[in-house]
């Protein structure tokens, strides 16, 4: 019988919606008078869970759950981060009060508008209001969608506003049941205009809170109350990762008396509560409590049994009383306000008052850090300091601005010690502002980065990403004693869906450096020797078996290396970064570390390996976008060095580096193809030097020609060197000291010597650098050496001998090309074969026996297109020779040797790739074939579509291949160049040729007679055909050529100089003769190498390696050019528009916070002049009585007032009545 009239429950339902055994009284001795939702209701599967479309107001999504009272906050918050896919909180506002059709202040609007969303938005916050459209609630839905309409759409920091509200509340909860779930429901809002308990449609999610009541208020409390406090002890971060628990803070805005047991149950679990003064109701009360009533000793009386602590003052109570009286004069219980607001007070270090009205929202985030360090005080450790804990919110909260204002301004001095977890958080988080920060106040690289720290990074990379996956598959491999190799496809394809994940933490079956190498050398291959070797204690030159090995047993064996200092710290973040795509991360790192132009150039590379790999296309763009920021950056900055100094530059593009593998930037720069950094005066010109030899480069090609032909000439004056006085005069520009530090640069043969391997130079080490010595070599032999040894020469020679192998193929084929053995080959075509045995020779040296061998080598080899072209000339050729051989064969031999003249002809469009002009054409018209392709499929599929038409029509029966193909596809083709055969295809047109119509003579070969039936409509086919085709194909060609070539011409330089190092590369690394000459240095190189065991030194002359001090001059060098191009950079960047506005927006920002603080400096004077006035009143008011009474005598007349008259002290009113 829980009614409360004859129609409702006291549940709020209808009688009529309860079963029949809850309204029957088949006990009447137990009877209830009071419903208890825990007693009075039972639990079900709920049937309103989903997503819900808002159909009156917008068609955005929100997300649904109707639930339990009791039900588990862990389960609701792992609901709403992980099967929502809402991001983490770094901050949870949990407003309270405002609630139903009481009218909100403007002013507080202004605060939740401009202050409290605001704040979110900056933080990533999470707000909890009840999600309804009245009240607070709908103030704050309306200034979350108005910061989501004004916010980029791809800004990260989106403004999460979360409903916690009664189920029996929401207004038209009908529309969102569904048993099965809602996907979407369609909710319909009546009216956005109204106050009304429908939900808002600018909340993300709604938990909808259901107690079996319907119609009452604060059912979700206790639920709301339990979700904030589990939240408070959450991890900030990407899957937890932060320093910090989530912070919560409560704001109360208004509310009516039955908000103060919700307060005061909050403060018993610690939670911080802000509250808004003048908003009126319990915060106004709260408030005046907190600030007229001033903390009193305790009671002497003991406390009651039962109760502990101290007993507040009769003098605090009724204080209290009095005020609560003021705020709620009709209450009837006034005792139970009474003690629940001295409750409130006793814990008042977790409330901060905020008078909006009065402060304003422009720093309404700071408040709320301070609200929360404020709070954070009481609950902080004995060792942490209250700096700490908000530097960790600022953390938390990515207010970099924050940090630098309040904790960064010079009072406070940071230890090394305090900064390091903030700083991990920093990294792991992407907060690159923070780590800025940290660096420039008080944060050593060097002691904060050991191997153990750098695994730690690795092992917390977010899930998903590439360099994750990259890493889980290395790890995987090394679990079960399998060498990684450096094959992406298989490395990404082959690996099972079970598995190894990446464990956190130290132990053998957690991330390592070793992983890290591993992928590292998937990236960038054989360029650099494998990273972090030395500090597993591993052979650079091991096997790839023995390396896994070894490092397993160093793994298992305790790890001792993770307290030692990386090497390169800022290199190895610079590669963390870079490998997570964090762009703004990593230009720092690239900022910090040294090696300027290399490190561009390797991120470079890192980036567009990993975007070969990403599936992503979003992810792939970003990362082809960085990549080309880094090789950018690099030509650049290598620009002002070369400005700087030709010479230093020069050795900078050829020294090993001991931070990348022992790589230099030439070499990093072809793996990256780096074009546009290669096409940098600097770099073209140490490319001339070489090219040249020691030859000028004024010299013309004739002369070259000429000696050539006649060598003895190389000793007259008809070829210019550059003698020795002039480099020495160069070298005489270079300080003495530099001299010795940065070396000459070699661009000759003669002056190569043998490098040994690089050596890591430990910091301290001294070691004196003296550049090699030229030996003397005697006048003949140094001018022949000068001539021949010259890459231009060897360039020369095989194109003048390539020319002679072409017209000797020629002569072969067209002349000389005598039958099968015995009759032949001729002597010609013996010379001929000689002649491509030594270019094959060739072929083997460059590919096997130059450079160290490796799948990835080979691969490159393949992938470059005039190396398939000799593979396929070579092949072609074998092939021809052996056919030839054989009377059944020999036509198809010989057929296959002309194809193969061609192959080779062609081959001389990469040799001419060197010519200033020549060679950007070349470029445009290789991206033009890439045209024709497309063409020729448009052109093939109408072909085909013609070709088989207009035969089916023309001839009814013709079996034979040979006429089927000529017809269908020749003959159509030769349509588009005007080739129409009108006599054959008109049937009103004469035809000579003799035909017939018999099946049988038809099958035996015969010319079928045309079809007269449908002659019309092959005539109308071939009108559309040659519509298409000549008018509409061709066309479409000529603008694709169009739009290449305007497209390709801009860069064309860029690629031709590109290539351009590539083919001196090639020619500087080939022997000084050209086939078949070559044959001899072939074999002075095989006595050399493997007889007298003479190491190679043309390997070497693009390769310099620096130790000691002139290695560190020659960075600091690279380092100071880097800084002046970052200054000119931000010279430009501070002179736009868009930075001068920034800068004109602080100042007046700043300006308005200064005429804040002047008016709050002229109400404190007034207040001031007040207590001067009131002052001298009573003091002349004491005077005066002194001196009317008699009591007591004085010595001496009273003081005189000088300077100032009475009428500038106004008596008070009750002093004016006094005196009356």
């Amino acid at each position: 019988q829980l009614c409360v009239d004859g129609r409702l429950c006291q549940c709020g339902n209808a009688r009529e919606s309860h079963l029949s055994v809850a309204l029957g009284d088949y006990f009447s001795t137990a009877m209830v008078n009071h419903w208890d939702s825990r007693q009075h209701s039972s639990l079900h599967p709920t049937d309103a869970f989903g997503e819900m479309q808002f159909t009156g107001a917008s068609k955005r999504q929100s997300y649904f759950l109707r639930l339990a009272n009791d039900t588990a906050p862990s389960t609701v918050y792992n609901l709403l981060t992980r099967h929502w896919g809402l991001p983490s909180p770094n901050l949870v506002v949990s407003v309270v009060g405002g609630e139903g059709m009481e009218k909100v202040k403007t002013w507080v609007r202004e605060v939740l508008r401009q202050g409290l969303v605001k704040a979110s938005q900056s933080t990533g916050a999470w707000i909890l209001t009840t999600g309804l459209q009245e009240g607070v609630g709908r103030c704050v839905g309306e200034a979350v969608r108005d910061h989501a309409t004004a916010a980029a759409s791809s800004s990260t920091n989106k403004v999460l506003a979360l409903g916690v509200t009664p189920w029996g509340v929401v207004h038209d909860r009908k529309q969102l049941v569904n048993p099965k779930g809602s996907s979407p429901a369609k909710y319909t809002v009546q009216s956005t205009f109204k106050d009304s308990c429908s939900l808002d449609n600018n909340y993300q999610a709604f938990l909808l809170v259901d107690d079996g009541s319907v119609g009452r208020r604060g059912v979700e409390t206790g639920f709301r109350a339990k979700l904030e406090e589990y939240i408070s002890h959450q991890r900030t971060g990407i899957s937890g990762s932060g320093t910090i628990d989530i912070p919560v803070l409560c704001m109360l805005i208004s509310g009516q008396t039955n908000m103060l047991e919700r307060v005061e149950l909050s403060l018993k679990t610690s939670m911080p509560w802000l509250i808004l003064a003048g908003s009126g109701g319990v915060a106004d009360l709260l408030s005046e409590v907190l600030e007229r009533v001033s903390p009193a000793p305790p009671s002497p009386s003991p406390p009651a049994e039962g109760e502990g602590g101290a007993t507040p003052s009769v003098d605090m109570r009724e204080r209290v009383a009095e005020i609560v009286r003021s705020h709620f004069p009709g209450h009837g219980d006034l005792d139970k306000l009474v003690e629940q607001v001295l409750s409130i007070y006793q814990n008042r270090e977790l409330i901060t008052v905020f008078h909006g009205e009065q402060e304003g929202a422009d720093d309404f985030d700071t408040v709320l850090l301070k609200a929360l360090v404020r709070a954070s005080k009481q609950r902080i450790l004995s060792d942490a300091t209250p700096n700490m804990e908000e530097l960790k919110l600022a953390v938390a909260w990515n207010r970099v601005d924050i940090a630098k204002s309040e904790l960064f301004n010079g009072s406070i001095r940071w230890k090394h010690s305090d900064l390091e977890d903030s700083m991990t958080d920093a990294l792991v988080n992407n907060k690159p502002e923070f780590v800025r920060l940290f660096t420039e106040n008080g944060l050593c690289i060097l002691d904060y980065l050991n191997y153990g720290k750098l695994e730690f990074l690795y092992s917390s990379l977010p899930e998903g990403t590439l360099a994750y996956r990259l890493l889980q598959r290395m790890l995987q491999r090394r679990l079960q004693e399998r060498p990684f190799t450096a094959s992406s496809a298989n490395l990404l394809d082959d690996t099972p869906d079970s598995a190894t994940k990446m464990m956190s933490g130290n132990g053998p079956n957690s991330i390592s450096l070793l992983e890290v190498s591993g992928v590292l050398e998937l990236l960038i291959g054989d360029v650099c020797k494998p990273f972090y070797y030395s500090a597993l204690g591993l052979n650079p030159n091991l096997s790839k078996r023995k390396a896994l090995k070894k490092a397993s047993k160093v793994l298992r064996g305790g790890q001792l290396y993770h307290a030692d200092r990386c090497l390169y710290p800022w290199a190895s973040l610079f590669i963390w970064a870079v490998l997570q795509n964090y762009s703004d991360m990593a230009v720092f790192f690239w900022e910090m570390a040294g090696e300027t132009v290399l490190s561009a150039l390797s991120g470079c590379k890192l980036l567009r390996e990993m975007s070969k790999l990403e599936s992503e296309t979003e992810t792939k763009l970003s990362m082809k976008v960085l990549a080309q920021r880094f090789e950018n950056m690099a030509h650049d900055v290598f620009g002002s060095c070369y400005q700087s100094s030709e010479s230093r530059s020069f050795t900078l593009l050829i020294r090993k580096s001991p931070v990348w593998g022992a790589t230099t930037c030439l070499q990093m720069g072809t793996a990256a193809d780096a074009r546009l950094f290669f096409s940098q005066d600097g770099v073209q010109s140490l490319l001339s030097q070489i090219w040249w030899g020691e030859m000028r480069r004024s010299t013309e090609v004739w002369r070259l020609v000429l000696t050539f032909f006649c060598p003895f000439l190389c000793y007259t004056s008809l070829i210019s060197y550059r003698e020795e006085e002039d480099e020495e005069q160069e070298e005489e520009d270079i300080p003495r000291d530099d001299y010795r530090t940065y070396g000459a640069t070699v661009f000759s043969y003669s002056d190569i010597k043998h490098l040994s391997d690089p050596q890591f130079i430990s910091p301290g080490i001294r070691i004196h650098y003296k550049p090699p010595k030229r030996p003397k070599r005697p006048f003949i032999v140094k001018r022949w050496r000068q001539f021949w040894y010259a890459p231009v020469t060897s360039f020369m020679g095989n194109v003048l001998m390539y020319f002679l192998f072409l017209l000797l193929f020629a002569y072969v084929l067209l002349v000389d090309f005598k039958g099968p053995p015995p009759a032949g080959p001729a002597v010609s075509e013996y010379v001929l074969y000689f002649w491509v045995f030594t270019i094959v020779c060739e072929e083997i040296r460059e590919t096997f026996l130059v450079g160290s061998l490796s799948r990835q080598r080979l691969r490159l080899y393949w992938q470059d297109m005039w190396n398939k072209c000799d593979l396929t000339a070579i092949i072609l050729f074998i092939a021809g020779v052996i056919c030839r051989m054989f009377s059944s064969w020999f036509d198809a031999g010989r057929a296959l040797l002309c194809v193969d003249y061609m192959v080779f002809t062609l081959r001389l469009i990469h040799i001419f790739a060197i010519h200033r002009q020549l060679g950007p054409k070349i470029i445009i018209v290789g991206k033009m074939i890439k045209d024709v392709f497309f063409f020729l499929f448009f052109l093939g599929v109408w072909l085909m579509a013609y070709g088989v038409a207009n035969q089916a029509l023309i001839y009814s029966y013709d079996p034979r291949p040979d006429r089927i193909f000529r017809r269908v596809f020749y003959r159509p083709y030769l349509h588009i160049y005007g080739q129409i055969p009108v006599e054959e295809m008109d049937v009103g047109k004469t035809w000579d040729m003799p035909c017939t119509s018999n099946i049988t003579l038809i099958e035996a070969g015969a010319e079928p007679c045309r079809n007269q039936y449908g002659n019309w409509l092959v005539v109308i086919l071939l009108v559309i055909y040659l519509l298409v085709t000549n008018i509409l194909l061709i066309n479409l060609l000529i603008a694709m050529f169009s739009y290449t070539f305007n497209k390709v011409q801009e860069h064309s330089d860029v690629y031709w100089k590109f290539q351009r190092y590539k083919l001196i590369v090639e020619y500087h690394s080939r022997p000084s003769l050209a086939p078949p000459f070559i044959i001899l240095s072939h074999l002075n190189l095989f006595i050399k190498r493997y007889i007298r065991r003479v190491p190679s030194v043309k390997v070497h002359d693009f390769v310099r390696e620096l130790k000691g001090k002139a290695a560190n001059r020659l960075m600091t060098w690279e380092s100071i050019q880097k800084e002046n191009f970052l200054s000119a950079q931000s010279k430009v960047q501070r002179g736009t528009d868009s930075e001068r506005i920034k800068r004109m927006s602080v100042k007046v920002d700043t300006v308005v916070k200064q005429m804040g603080t002047s008016r709050d400096y002229e109400h404190r004077l007034r207040a001031l002049e007040n207590q001067m006035e009131y002052c001298s009143s009573a003091m002349s008011w004491i005077v005066d009585t002194l001196v009317q009474s008699s009591m007591v005598k004085p010595p001496r007349p009273p003081p005189t007032h000088r300077g100032t008259t009475s009428s500038h002290f106004p008596l008070l009113p009750w002093e004016r009545y006094e005196v009356a």
